[in-house]
């Protein structure tokens, strides 16, 4: 059911193990992965220090972007569920200083939920 609804758009928990070993020249030394959910491709990031969206680029996926935000980075976030016609939820994460927000598309499921309360937690803690 992980790999059919990651398939499908949603997000899924990932194994933290794995998502180490794929970051090791991305993670400080000492920093570990706490949580980590994949969309598609993508993946949401959370360590103790900071939140790392990466972004599998062009059809291989072999073109890879890391976005690190440090927590203290993000002023506020939002999370629009979705509709009736809307099949899709998105999640909206404003950095200081940039008027317009990240955008993350996720299917109609309730793990955005899951992913918005690690970032709540994150933030706020």
């Amino acid at each position: 059911m992980g790999i059919l609804s990651g398939l499908l758009g949603n997000a899924t928990e990932v194994e933290l193990s794995d998502v180490e070993k794929q970051l090791e020249n991305i993670l400080i030394e000492g920093e570990k992965v706490e949580k980590a959910y994949k969309l598609i491709r993508d993946m949401f990031v959370f360590t103790e220090k900071r939140l790392i969206l990466i972004d599998k680029q062009g059809v291989t996926g072999k073109k890879i972007e890391y976005h690190s935000i440090p927590y203290s980075s993000i002023s506020h976030f939002s999370v629009e569920t979705a509709g009736s016609f809307d099949l899709d939820s998105e999640m909206n994460i404003w950095i200081s200083s940039h008027d317009v927000p990240l955008k993350k598309q996720f299917k109609k499921d309730s793990n955005i939920f899951n992913v918005q309360k690690a970032l709540a937690y994150y933030i706020l803690k």
